[in-house]
């Protein structure tokens, strides 16, 4: 399977959508629901707001297997929220999910080398990323096996565990 990546716009937000309530649903199915809670995403106007805010204003990227998309990333100039700016120019992964029938496939590997190339075409060296890190830490594990790194941990709204990471590109 090729897996096709191109920008995508707001025109692509419902199918944007689509793959975040897909992961959601998963991680509901797994018992998982610290990361993203139990319902859809889609039903929550403020992630509704900031997708289609980082459609229109940031970079999103789609992952399409024979022309339906099967993988979304999306990549601004800063973290946003409480988290602060590296001290340097650098690259952020706002949002990567994928479509769970497609698990152990490259998915989001091939995302994320697309979100490095990126950065290093715009001439910064810092891919940076933030993830759940509660449960048993396998988000963290999987953008370690991404050639992120450890920075920083955090305790967000309700004691959401994260954690950044950053890769050098």
């Amino acid at each position: 399977m090729e897996i096709m990546i191109r920008e995508g716009g707001p025109d692509d937000i419902p199918a944007i959508l689509g793959l975040l309530d897909g992961a959601a649903q998963w991680l509901v199915a797994q018992g998982r629901t610290g990361q993203w809670g139990t319902e859809p995403l889609s039903a929550r106007p403020n992630v509704v707001d900031l997708v289609t805010e980082q459609v229109t204003h940031g970079t999103c990227y789609l992952g399409e297997a024979d022309g339906v998309p099967v993988g979304m990333l999306t990549l601004t100039d800063a973290p946003g929220g409480r988290l602060r700016p590296a001290d340097e120019p650098e690259r952020f992964v706002r949002y990567l999910a994928t479509d769970r029938s497609f698990k152990g496939l490259g998915v989001g590997s091939a995302l994320l080398a697309h979100a490095a190339e990126e950065t290093r075409r715009a001439g910064v060296s810092l891919l940076r990323v933030d993830c759940y890190a509660g449960d048993d830490g396998k988000l963290v594990r999987y953008y370690e096996s991404q050639g992120f790194v450890r920075t920083e941990t955090y305790t967000g709204t309700d004691g959401w565990p994260g954690q950044v990471l950053a890769r050098r590109v």
